[in-house]
């Protein structure tokens, strides 16, 4: 259970073909043929002859799923695991606040990361207006694959902490 992580939805559209275009919470997007699971599952049959219905789709509090009255519902692992992802060029870019929140950081770790030139600015993030946003690719060079955030683990282990945190002068600078 240590390794599992939820693929919690942020964001939520519907088409008039019973498709949900789900944005997870790491950035990706996928798109998820209702239709199709009408056919494993009658309950959903419902949305064929009520798309007002279907229209009416919602992300669950916390975006563990996706909602549309008390009767009808879907886990957005079900729409993780059997939806197809969109290659689009936002794939793989995370706010900084998404990102500490998904690998169990601190913000301000990633900005001194950035002070400290772990990740570089133009390379690995950008900013854009007042949010900085970085790569996935970046975030697993420096910090691995992220850790199961829900296991109540303290934010600042060791383990979790960038190699210029780890650096004695890092301390030194700290301490003033």
């Amino acid at each position: 259970m240590d390794n599992f992580v939820f693929h919690l939805i942020r964001s939520l559209s519907t088409t008039k073909d019973l498709r949900l275009i789900a944005q997870f919470d790491d950035g990706t997007i996928k798109t998820y043929d209702v239709e199709e699971l009408s056919r494993r599952n009658s309950v959903f049959n419902e949305f064929k002859s009520n798309p007002e219905l279907f229209a009416k789709a919602k992300v669950d509090a916390g975006g563990y799923g996706v909602v549309w009255n008390e009767s009808l519902d879907l886990s957005s692992d079900e729409v993780w695991a059997n939806g197809i992802t969109v290659d689009n060029s936002f794939n793989g870019l995370l706010a900084f606040s998404d990102a500490s929140r998904i690998w169990n950081l601190n913000e301000s770790t990633l900005r001194k990361a950035l002070v400290y030139g772990k990740i570089k600015a133009g390379i690995d993030c950008c900013k854009y207006g007042k949010q900085w946003v970085i790569t996935e690719e970046a975030m697993v060079r420096e910090y691995g694959r992220p850790k199961n955030r829900f296991s109540g683990k303290d934010d600042f282990s060791w383990d979790n902490m960038c190699a210029a945190e780890k650096e004695p002068e890092y301390d030194a600078k700290k301490k003033q």
